[in-house]
C-alpha cells in the first residue's frame, strides 16, 4: 500500500499486488466443458473428478529382472536355498503353471507374478545351473515384488476437477484406461493493435511507422495458455474503426486483448469507447514498464487494454491477463516463486513505482545465485526480453541498488522461458 508520508508516493497509482486482487475477484471459471481425445489434452483443465476404475497396479509384478519363488521354501539354516526352475513369466506373457514346492520361475521386470509365488530376487544374487537355481536369500518375504493395488484400489479418486493436464497426468490417465476426458471449454481471446504507425512485418516502412510486433509476442505467450486465439490484426487510429473491432471482438470472445490506446494521447480512444460500449475500470498501475493498463467488459467479454510499448505489453499480460486467463480456466492462482540473488550490475531507480527489470540469473563457482541487468531498461527495448531469463523485483519506493546487494528475482516461468 501506498504511504502517505512517504514524498514519492503516487495515491493516484494502485500496487499491482492490489490490482490483481480486483481483478481476480472481477472474473468467473467458465462452467462451459466439452470432451476431448486423451492425445488432445495436454494443457487443459479438468472438468469433472477422475476414478480409476482398476486397480493400479492390475495385478502383482516383478520390480526386478531375476527369479519368483515362495518365501516359505527358503531353508532358514543357511544363506542360500536351490530351487528348480520350472517355467518363466515375461510382460505380456505370464506363467501359467502351478507354484510347486522347491521350484521357481524366471521372471522380467514388470511381469505378473503367478499365484503361490510371493517374492522375487533379482539375478545379481543368483546363479543358475541348468535348471537348477541358487537364491541368496532376500531380507523378507514379498522383496521386489509390486502388489496389485499397492498404487491405488479401484473406485479411487486419482484427479480432481481443476488439475491442469500436464504430462503426468496424461500418464495417469492412460494407466486407467481412459481414452477420452471432460475438460473446461477453451477460452476465446481475441485482440488487435491500435495505431497509424503500426505496419505488417514484411512491408517496407515510411518515416514514422514501425512494425507491429506486439501481436507477435502477444500471440507467444498466448499458445502456452491453451486458448482459442482469434487475430483481429491492426486497427487504424480512427474512432469508429476501434468501436467496431470492440464489438466484433467481444461478440465471438470470452476476452479481448488490445494493444496501445490506453495512454493519454489525443488519439487514445479505447478508454472513451469501452466507456460508451461497456464498463470500464482504467487503472494506472504503480508498475515500471507498464503504468497504463485498462480493465473492464465489453458485454459477456473481459477486457483487457495493454500498453503499446512493446516491452510493457509483455509485463502486463504476464502479470495481470495470464492470472485472468488461469482463473477464467479454472485454474487457481499462484504466487510466483522468487530468491534472493547478489546482484553484480548496478541498477538506477526512482522510488514511486515496483519496477520489473529485466535480469540474468546465474549460478557462479561457489553455488551462489548472482543476477546481472540485461543493459537497457527502456519500455520499447524488446530484445531485454529476449535475453533476460528473470525479472529483477524492485520494491516500490525502492531507490538505486548498489553492486553487491542482495535482490529478489522472479525466474520466468514456462510462459516465458
Amino acid at each position: 500500500m501506498i504511504s502517505t508520508q512517504d514524498p514519492c508516493a503516487q495515491p493516484t497509482l494502485l500496487h499491482p499486488d492490489d490490482a490483481i486482487l480486483q481483478l481476480l475477484a472481477q472474473v468467473d471459471a467458465t462452467n462451459d466443458s466439452e470432451v476431448v481425445d486423451l492425445n488432445h489434452a495436454i494443457g487443459r483443465v479438468l472438468a469433472e473428478d477422475l476414478t480409476s476404475g482398476i486397480d493400479l497396479p492390475p495385478f502383482d509384478n516383478s520390480a526386478m529382472d531375476g527369479y519368483a519363488f515362495r518365501f516359505e521354501d527358503l531353508h532358514t539354516q543357511a544363506q542360500e536355498t536351490r530351487f528348480t526352475l520350472v517355467g518363466s513369466s515375461f510382460a505380456g506373457h505370464p506363467f501359467s503353471g502351478e507354484a510347486k514346492k522347491n521350484t521357481c520361475i524366471r521372471i522380467m521386470t514388470g511381469a505378473p507374478v503367478p499365484a503361490g509365488y510371493d517374492t522375487v530376487q533379482m539375478q545379481e544374487k543368483c546363479t543358475a545351473d541348468g535348471d537348477i537355481i541358487c537364491i541368496v536369500h532376500p531380507a523378507r518375504k514379498g522383496a521386489n515384488v509390486r502388489a496389485r493395488g499397492e498404487e491405488l484400489s479401484a473406485g479411487t479418486k486419482v484427479l480432481f476437477k481443476g488439475a491442469q493436464i500436464r504430462a503426468a497426468e496424461m500418464g495417469v490417465i492412460a494407466t486407467i484406461g481412459l481414452s477420452q476426458i471432460k475438460v473446461a471449454r477453451k477460452i476465446k481471446v481475441a485482440f488487435f493493435s491500435t495505431g497509424d504507425e503500426l505496419r505488417p512485418v514484411g512491408t517496407e516502412l515510411a518515416p514514422g511507422q514501425i512494425y507491429d510486433s506486439n501481436r507477435y509476442s502477444i500471440q507467444g505467450l498466448m499458445a502456452k495458455a491453451n486458448v482459442e486465439w482469434i487475430d483481429l490484426g491492426v486497427i487504424s487510429d480512427d474512432k469508429e474503426a476501434i468501436r467496431a473491432a470492440f464489438k466484433e471482438a467481444a461478440s465471438i470472445a470470452d476476452m479481448v486483448i488490445t494493444s496501445g490506446g490506453v495512454s493519454v494521447g489525443d488519439a487514445d480512444y479505447t478508454k472513451q469507447i469501452l466507456s460508451e460500449e461497456g464498463q470500464i475500470t482504467f487503472w494506472k498501475l504503480a508498475i515500471k514498464p507498464g503504468k497504463p493498463f485498462a480493465f473492464g467488459k465489453l458485454g459477456k467479454a473481459v477486457f483487457c487494454g495493454l500498453p503499446g510499448n512493446p516491452v510493457s505489453s509483455m509485463v502486463t499480460f504476464y502479470k495481470l491477463v495470464w492470472p485472468i486467463l488461469n482463473k477464467m480456466q479454472g485454474l487457481p492462482h499462484k504466487t510466483a516463486i522468487t530468491y534472493q540473488a547478489k546482484l553484480t550490475t548496478p541498477i538506477r531507480k526512482q522510488p514511486g513505482r515496483v519496477e520489473y527489470q529485466r535480469g540474468v540469473l546465474t549460478q557462479n563457482t561457489q553455488g551462489e545465485l548472482e543476477v546481472a541487468v540485461t543493459g537497457g531498461q527502456g519500455s520499447g527495448m524488446l530484445t531485454s526480453m529476449s535475453i533476460a531469463n528473470c525479472f529483477i523485483n524492485l520494491a516500490q519506493f525502492q531507490a538505486d541498488v548498489e553492486v553487491g546487494t542482495m535482490v529478489n528475482v522472479e525466474p520466468f516461468n514456462s510462459v516465458l522461458s
